[in-house]
């Protein structure tokens, strides 16, 4: 077999895998999106909507008193944007030690884009040890030959972006809010892995993409120009296509 095929064989079995990760990890996220999925003020959903206590966080959100009635999200959906989200990272880096980062992250990303879609919140449980978990495991990814990016990098990232996204919640608290700071704090870590171009496009992105939604909405008449959107996802979405292409250019 060639290298070209090899590497083919290699990328395509990654993919695979990651589709696999994906499904199976977005599997168990229900019961914790539901969970979160409540008013601000309000750490997270401690009963079912039948008013029974929830137990755990991981796996399917079913009432075991109502004879397994199901609640919150469908599992097929979420596992599908898992999979989704995890085979094009896996096809965009390759076989390079920061994909298992990656891998590890998106869950916890396709979590907080429907929280926050949901009820326009980002939850610090998340958040926070979505950005410290970053940190770490690209700490480790740098130790490890063939990696495609710079810790030093991704920590100046991370606090660029968050900084840079404080000073607009100092400036605009409305339009801002500052759980999109803390979750800022971890797309920088992972977009400033690959860079300032990568950063940079990744939150352009994030931008843009909140911008045509809300001109969107505008046009339907289902929003106002002072109507509040949830950002979170917005950045999310931007930062996965910043972190797709500095991965495929890295």
């Amino acid at each position: 077999m060639s290298p070209g095929a090899a590497l083919d064989a290699t990328r395509l079995t990654l993919v695979l895998g990651g589709a696999l990760w994906g499904a199976l990890t977005g599997a168990l996220l229900p019961r914790a999106a539901h969970r979160f999925a409540v008013p601000a003020g309000q750490a997270w959903a401690v009963d079912c909507p039948k008013g029974h206590p929830i137990r755990g966080w991981a796996g399917p959100a079913v009432c075991p008193e109502e004879s397994g009635e199901r609640y919150g999200p469908a599992a097929p959906a979420l596992s599908l944007a898992c999979a989704l989200v995890c085979a094009l990272l896996a096809a965009a880096t390759g076989p390079r030690p920061e994909l298992g980062v990656w891998l590890l992250l998106a869950p916890l990303g396709v979590l907080l884009f429907r929280t926050d879609l949901r009820v326009q919140r980002l939850p610090d449980p998340l958040t926070l040890p979505a950005a410290a978990l970053a940190a770490l495991l690209l700490g480790a990814a740098a130790l490890l030959p063939g990696h495609g990016g710079s810790w030093t990098g991704a920590l100046l990232g991370g606090a660029a972006l968050a900084g840079g996204y404080f000073v607009m919640f100092l400036v605009s608290p409305a339009g801002m809010g500052f759980g999109d700071v803390k979750l800022a704090l971890s797309l920088g870590l992972v977009l400033g892995w690959y860079g300032w171009g990568v950063l940079l496009l990744g939150t352009f992105a994030g931008f843009v993409l909140a911008g045509l939604y809300g001109l969107v909405l505008v046009a339907l008449r289902r929003a106002g120009r002072r109507t509040a959107i949830p950002f979170g996802p917005f950045l999310l979405a931007g930062a996965f296509l910043g972190l797709a292409t500095g991965a495929l250019a890295a």
